[in-house]
């Protein structure tokens, strides 16, 4: 040790970074979903069932991706490389659907590229949006008193970052794609979104980070193999089975084991 003094991790300085990431992941998806359905009625020629349809689609693929951003974030990855590796996907996605909108482009080549970059907007979006919040409050240790009080007080100022993010993107980039271009209107989503991906590094030096900890998916999947595999064992003939805690386990079992009542439950 060289005996200088660490600066401690988290606290509001952390956490501002993270709510510059949300405000313009915000933004820059309520550009997208608030005229999407115009997008695909005028700018792609689509009819009003057919626009519908994708946009219930891309809706659906957004809410399940959730799932498999909050198994990664939990399993492998972690939040704060889920929130970087989504947010990176997402801004990748918002890069492609500009493109897609250039008068440049063919049809041919414009309009499967339309789909694709949303499918992936969708994605990132999906692995952003269960750890981002949470990342974030991991910030504020809840151990100590002032960090608690001080976690209340984000959470107010998260939701006003949310609000204020969503409502923008509404009234700027869907004016700027109903009034200029599509291809100015997702262009600010994409440089907005970029800028906020660049402050969520800058302060990377800074977050607390929380290990993975293993996703309650594979738990539960762990109980029912098990529960399958003995299903054939035979009850004891006093009806009683033994607990081993862990604690237990470690110190060698056997003297310390207790007796657990069998149940027939369920």
């Amino acid at each position: 040790m060289d005996g200088q003094q660490h600066p401690i991790k988290g606290g509001w300085k952390s956490a501002i970074f993270i709510i510059f990431v949300e405000m313009a992941e915000r933004f820059a998806y309520y550009g997208i979903a608030g005229n999407l359905m115009m997008c695909l009625n005028k700018k792609m020629g689509q009819s009003t069932a057919n626009a519908a349809k994708n946009v219930n689609s891309w809706n659906a693929v957004s809410s399940l991706a959730l799932f498999i951003g909050a198994f990664f974030a939990d399993s492998y990855l972690g939040r704060f490389k889920t929130t970087l590796v989504s947010s990176s996907v997402f801004l990748i996605g918002l890069i492609l659907l500009t493109i897609s909108t250039t008068s440049k482009i063919p049809e041919n080549v414009s309009t499967p590229l339309f789909f694709w970059a949303i499918y992936i907007t969708a994605l990132g979006e999906g692995g952003h949006k269960p750890c981002v919040q949470t990342f974030a409050a991991d910030q504020f240790d809840e151990n100590t008193l002032e960090p608690r009080k001080a976690k209340s007080s984000f959470f107010n100022w998260w939701f006003l970052g949310i609000s204020v993010g969503a409502t923008s993107g509404v009234l700027i980039v869907v004016y700027v794609e109903e009034n200029v271009s599509w291809t100015l209107g997702f262009s600010i989503a994409t440089v907005a979104v970029g800028l906020a991906l660049a402050v969520f590094v800058v302060g990377s030096s800074t977050y607390r980070k929380e290990r993975p900890v293993g996703s309650p998916f594979t738990s539960v999947a762990q109980v029912i193999v098990a529960a399958i595999r003995k299903r054939h064992i035979i009850e004891t003939t006093t009806g009683r089975g033994l607990c081993y805690d862990d604690h237990d386990l470690g110190n060698g079992g056997g003297s310390d084991a207790h007796n657990l009542p069998l149940t027939h439950q369920s």
